[in-house]
């Protein structure tokens, strides 16, 4: 099971409505279950996935070979990705992180537009939990 919270997923719909027709790729990370903010019903060291890192589309010197040079690999525990004009999948020019979330049109919340996957492009059981993040969420992570 991926647990990621409603604020993530709607800023990453977003993000994605707002570059499309191109493609958003940023990296994504977790907070434990027992830092966020409201009762998620999970065990306290369960990681949900909370937070982003704002992309840099201009800048092509961050991505080679589709890793992300910008963003420390220890810090992004998954990745997003947005396919404008593809299936809901991955795909073999998404980043192969352990937690991949693909979204497509029409940017909803819903199976049909946003899903969560493995490295191996299998589709993971997602729920979105209500809780937030702490505040000063991107804190120091190392």
């Amino acid at each position: 099971m991926v647990y990621a919270t409603r604020a993530l997923v709607e800023v990453l719909l977003e993000l994605a409505s707002d570059a499309d027709p191109d493609r958003v790729r940023t990296g994504v990370s977790v907070t434990p279950a027992g830092e966020l903010d409201g009762d998620t019903g999970l065990p306290p060291e369960t990681p949900v996935f909370t937070d982003f890192f704002l992309p840099d589309p201009g800048n092509a010197v961050n991505s080679v070979f589709g890793v992300d040079l910008s963003t420390p690999a220890r810090q992004a525990q998954g990745q997003f990705v947005s396919h404008p004009v593809r299936e809901l999948e991955v795909t073999k020019r998404d980043d192969l992180a352990e937690v991949i979330f693909v979204a497509v049109p029409p940017w909803e919340i819903d199976e049909a537009s946003f899903g969560a996957f493995d490295r191996f492009g299998e589709r993971q059981p997602l729920e979105i939990l209500e809780a937030r993040a702490p505040e000063g969420s991107l804190r120091d992570r190392e």
